[in-house]
Order: C-alpha cells, then sequence, then structure tokens
C-alpha cells in the first residue's frame, strides 16, 4: 500500500481496476459517472491498454462480452438508465459464465429521472435485471476507500466464481473526494484459462463461448450447476460491517450513502439512551442474512434505511423471516435524508429513550 491520495470516487474505481489488472474498459458517457470514464481515456492509452467509447451503452457491454471470453480482466461503467440498456448483454455474460466488472453509479428514476443520486437500482442488481435465472456478485461501497477496495474484490471474486461482479455506488460517493489508500499495482499477467478462447494454435480442443443451449435439459442442467456455484458465493462471500451491535436492542440497516448517514444518527440515538445499532451491507448479493437473522434473535425491531421507495427492506424481512417488525426510513428522486430524519425514525420505532 502507498501513501494516501485526495481522489473522487469514480476515479479510484478507475485507478483500483487498472491497479487490478483491468488493461480493457468498455463505456459511454452519462452523469454521474462520467469521470470514471474520462480517467480511464487518459490513462488507458499510456499503459498499453484499450480504452474504448462506445456508440452506445449496448455495444459497450457487448465489447466486454467479447473481451471477458478470452480470459483477460475488462469492465464498464455507466448510470442507472445506462446500466437498463446493458441488461441483455449482463444476461449473455452471465449466461456465458464470464468474469467481468460492471460499475452502476446511481441516479434517480425511473425513466431518465434525474442526475442527483439514488439507491433505488437494487431490485434491478440484485434480483436479476436482464432475462432468464443468473446472479451477479453485488458489492456497495460507503466510502471513496471502499470504492476501490471493492474494485479489486470484485474482480477477484468475479474471476473466483466466472461471474460478473456489480459495484452499485451512487452518485454522491461517485462525486465526494475523500484521502483513498491504493492498492500496490498487480503485474499483469496473461495466462491462458482453462476456457477462455484465446486461439488453439492447434494445441487442443476449440473452447467455445456460449449461452445458447436447444436442448431443454442441457439447459436446465447449467442452471443447476450455475445455481451450485451461487450456493457456493452464497456460503462463503457474505459481507458486512457491525456498528455498535454488541448491545443493541434495534437495528438499523442501511448501505453506500445512507449507511453513512444512518451511522451519524445512530450515534446521536445512542447519546438519547437509544440501544440501536447498525448493520451495513457490503455485499447486496449474496446478502448478509445469517447476520441479521443472527440480530433477530436479540433485537426488538429493524430500521431499512434506502434512497428507494422501499427495495432492500424485502430482503430485510426474508433473513429474518418476519420475525421482528421493520420499518423504512426512504428518501427517493435524489434526495438524501438528514441524520435528524434516520434518528427521528429510530426514535418512532423505538419509543424514544430507554
Amino acid at each position: 500500500m502507498g501513501n494516501k491520495v485526495l481522489m473522487k470516487g469514480n476515479e479510484a474505481i478507475a485507478e483500483a481496476a487498472i491497479r487490478a489488472g483491468c488493461r480493457h474498459y468498455f463505456g459511454y458517457p452519462i452523469t454521474p459517472q462520467t469521470e470514471l470514464a474520462a480517467y480511464m481515456a487518459k490513462r488507458m492509452p499510456k499503459i498499453d491498454g484499450v480504452f474504448l467509447q462506445a456508440e452506445s451503452e449496448i455495444a459497450a457491454i457487448n465489447m466486454v462480452y467479447g473481451v471477458a471470453g478470452t480470459g483477460r480482466r475488462v469492465m464498464t461503467s455507466s448510470s442507472s438508465p445506462g446500466i437498463s440498456l446493458k441488461q441483455e448483454g449482463i444476461s449473455y455474460i452471465a449466461g456465458s459464465d464470464l468474469p467481468c466488472l460492471i460499475v452502476n453509479v446511481q441516479r434517480g428514476g425511473p425513466g431518465l429521472g434525474g442526475i442527483q443520486p439514488s439507491q433505488s437500482d437494487y431490485f434491478q442488481a440484485t434480483k436479476g435485471g436482464g432475462h432468464g435465472d443468473y446472479r451477479l456478485i453485488v458489492l456497495a461501497p460507503s466510502s471513496v476507500q471502499e470504492m476501490a477496495d471493492l474494485t479489486g474484490l470484485a474482480f477477484d471474486l468475479a474471476d473466483k466464481y466466472r461471474v460478473p461482479a456489480m459495484l452499485l455506488a451512487d452518485g454522491t460517493i461517485g462525486q465526494m473526494m475523500e484521502p483513498v489508500e491504493l492498492a500496490e499495482a498487480k503485474e499483469v499477467t496473461f495466462e491462458e484459462k482453462d476456457w477462455a478462447v484465446t486461439g488453439t494454435k492447434c494445441k487442443r480442443e476449440h473452447h467455445i463461448v456460449n449461452s445458447l443451449y436447444l436442448d431443454p435439459a442441457a439447459l436446465e442442467q447449467k442452471n443447476f450447476e450455475r445455481y451450485e456455484r451461487y450456493a457456493e458465493i452464497e456460503k462463503n462471500e457474505a459481507r458486512c460491517e457491525e456498528f455498535m451491535m454488541e448491545d443493541a436492542e434495534y437495528c438499523v440497516v442501511a448501505f453506500g450513502i445512507a449507511a453513512r448517514v444512518s451511522k451519524n444518527a445512530v450515534v446521536a440515538a445512542r447519546k438519547e439512551g437509544i440501544k440501536v445499532g447498525l448493520i451495513r451491507p457490503i455485499t447486496l448479493w449474496p446478502f448478509p442474512k445469517q447476520a441479521l437473522a443472527s440480530a433477530a434473535e436479540r433485537v426488538k425491531g429493524f430500521l431499512s434505511v434506502e434512497l428507494s421507495m422501499g427495495q432492500m427492506i424485502e430482503d430485510v424481512r426474508l433473513s429474518i423471516a418476519d420475525k421482528r417488525k421493520v420499518a423504512l426510513c426512504r428518501r427517493t428522486g435524489g434526495m438524501i435524508m438528514s441524520p435528524d430524519e434516520v434518528l427521528d425514525s429510530i426514535r418512532k420505532l423505538t419509543g424514544g429513550a430507554k
């Protein structure tokens, strides 16, 4: 690790991706992630990498598909409406069992919505978004440091499980500047993977990257095999942060920028004598179900804090099997709740100081 440098969140993702060995970036400009693409446009030509601004988001994701098939580290980035355009390509990549990184710096919706931050793409990221039975590994940073750290982790997990990974950020963290310590750059090696399409040179059988199975029994078996891999991911890769949960009687659940706001509210609530803690999902899929189920054995209620009309709250309820009341604190359309708004929701849930 080196010295800390002051960077925007979007730029931290780009530099971290380069240091993680990514040499191929395909994208299309859209607010509020444009700085990421601009950074790649400057850096990639200097390190013998490829930057290409495609003619559309649809073209960009299919370029990612092509490079992913060769086993190289490749990524794209966009914001909410652009990610919607990429969904068919993401489904093809998932159906071909290829690793890649997709970055979504979320903005308000639906439709064109606005350019202010949001978390309303949660369903799209964690429940599919494209057609068919598939999953993405979804990581949710809550700081510029995590924008960098989780980018490297996303590439590693995608490679390990041959699954596309998504970094689900938001416009606030993408645009904010914070000190960040970047990982040392990995040596870029292009070792041939046993599934990659690299040209046989008459030394082996052809590798075929494809998501088409005309025999329904073969497609069913392929889906069964893929979900066995997903089960391994759920078993091994769920991540979360617990804050002041040791003696908590109530639990706030929040991710991304909403978690930063909520942490301040939890501290304020503690000063009022309310025993509340925070569980911050770092992986949105796999969702940290076990941490929440364990908390449900100890606490009296939960508060889901989201920049949406209420999407993650469904996974909170599923994780705790509806054993406890789950309240919702929400802002949407690009609005961000204040710590006082979260504190007020905590007071309503708990009935005030104890």
